[in-house]
């Protein structure tokens, strides 16, 4: 399908629903999604807002790169990742992903994968603004390792 960086607030759940509607009638028997939204913590609590920076040629290349990796590995019918930067507030969606597959395991794998290779490698840099001022951060959370804790 696509996949796009916004400077624009975006509307995952449009996203999505256009994507849908372009997807022949029959063809595909599971849809993966996966939506992230700006928390008001991390590290630090009270977040105010964060700035996310990019390269755009750089991350442009690297969703295209993501897409092409996730539809060799899995047999997927179509995907569309829409990722935010800029000033972000807490509760705004950051990142959308949308996998379609004829089989659910395939599309839950590939919307997975996704969003942990963006997390971890995608090239953008966060910085964060709370109480105490002004904060970039080092590295993001393992969703994987978090998933595990009862």
């Amino acid at each position: 399908m696509s996949n796009w960086i916004s400077e624009q607030a975006i509307k995952p759940w449009q996203i999505l629903a256009d994507c849908e509607v372009l997807q022949p009638t029959g063809q595909h028997g599971a849809t993966s999604s996966f939506i992230g939204t700006m928390r008001d913590f991390s590290e630090r609590e009270n977040l105010e807002k964060m700035v996310l920076e990019h390269y755009p040629q750089m991350t442009e290349r690297y969703l295209a790169k993501l897409e092409k990796l996730a539809r060799c590995r899995w047999p997927l019918q179509d995907c569309v990742i829409v990722h935010r930067v800029g000033d972000i507030l807490p509760g705004d969606p950051i990142v959308v992903i949308g996998c379609w597959s004829a089989h659910r395991r395939a599309a839950i794998d590939a919307c997975d994968w996704l969003i942990e290779e963006l997390k971890h490698n995608a090239p953008f840099w966060k910085k964060e603004f709370g109480p105490e001022g002004a904060h970039w951060v080092e590295q993001n959370t393992d969703g994987h390792s978090l998933g595990n804790k009862p």
